[in-house]
């Protein structure tokens, strides 16, 4: 039997607080985004697809600052390596989170998985979480998410400005007229 349960949309999303890489802390609790606060789990420095994700989000981060959208990037990365992603990666505009324990990427619903020491390159961790991306609602509920175990197949974030400008363009109040979506829990 696993301990791995998803959160739920519209609940409470789980306490988050983590160094980020250069100084200061990432906490949830006290992020005042306008519209979202993003939060994009990684597997760690040794993930080159996660490198490509991330250098992607960090070339289209003003696309959602400009919509009011707070980013953070976070892995299960100890201090040395989660200070060297930023500089490693050329990101510029990324806030990056390191330290998240395994049990705090649990209460995320996150994937875990073992680290392999490699012959060539960068070895994994011993653990390290799987992508998840999520969007956190200004009264920190979940309003969306997207957890994978594999590296690969993540959320396209063209989609989610496309998704962002087709509410807009409705003139949709997100969370009002366009609540998060999955929120049942007991089926009849």
């Amino acid at each position: 039997m696993s301990d791995l349960q998803p959160i739920i949309p519209r609940q409470p999303a789980p306490q988050l607080v983590v160094p980020l890489a250069g100084g200061g802390v990432y906490d949830l609790a006290a992020d005042a985004p306008r519209l979202f606060s993003m939060v994009v789990f990684y597997r760690g420095l040794h993930c080159q697809q996660c490198n490509a994700y991330l250098v992607e989000l960090d070339g289209m981060f003003d696309e959602f600052e400009k919509r009011g959208v707070s980013i953070v990037a976070i892995s299960c990365d100890e201090a040395e390596r989660g200070e060297r992603t930023p500089a490693d990666w050329g990101l510029t505009n990324l806030r990056v989170g390191y330290g998240l324990t395994p049990r705090k990427a649990r209460d995320w619903g996150l994937f875990l998985t073992e680290g392999r020491p490699r012959k060539e390159g960068l070895s994994e961790p011993p653990v390290c979480c799987e992508p998840g991306l999520f969007l956190i609602s200004p009264d920190k509920t979940l309003f969306f998410s997207a957890v994978q175990n594999m590296p690969f197949a993540r959320p396209r974030f063209a989609d989610l400005i496309e998704g962002f400008e087709f509410m807009f363009s409705k003139g949709y109040f997100i969370d009002k007229e366009c609540p998060a979506k999955g929120e049942l829990v007991n089926v009849p």
